[in-house]
């Protein structure tokens, strides 16, 4: 059955896009605001190449919750984030030593928003679609 006449899948694509985009661009804009300041700090636990991943963590996070929100590029910014929440789950888990309740759980949420995305695709209501990308 579908909602309004649209297909559920596009509908639940739109959701995720919109929700897992504005998260992201809440997360991202701190970071980007400063780069300097997060990769200050990530360096200061000692993760090998910290400037490097701050400063693309940050811009990705900003930038590519706005391609989302958008529908732009969808399946790639869904890949590039399922990459960086399994770095940062690594790194809540290794260097800051966080659990999963009150540490890692958000990223985990984050990893399977963006693997649904890679999966379902932009959807019609997307400039993806829009542009037959």
């Amino acid at each position: 059955m579908s909602l309004f006449g649209f297909a559920d899948s596009d509908v639940a694509a739109l959701v995720l896009r919109l929700v897992l985009g504005g998260l992201m661009v809440v997360h991202g804009l701190p970071k980007i605001k400063n780069l300097k300041q997060s990769a200050t700090w990530v360096a200061s636990t000692g993760w090998a190449w910290a400037a490097g991943f701050a400063y693309a963590f940050g811009l990705l996070e900003f930038f590519g919750g706005l391609a989302l929100i958008i529908g732009f590029l969808t399946q790639l910014v869904a890949l590039l984030f399922v990459l960086e929440m399994i770095a940062t789950t690594l790194f809540s888990r290794a260097k800051l030593g966080k659990k999963l309740v009150g540490g890692w759980e958000n990223d985990l949420l984050y990893l399977v928003g963006a693997l649904a995305l890679l999966f379902l695709g932009a959807g019609a209501f997307s400039l993806d679609a829009l542009l037959h990308l």
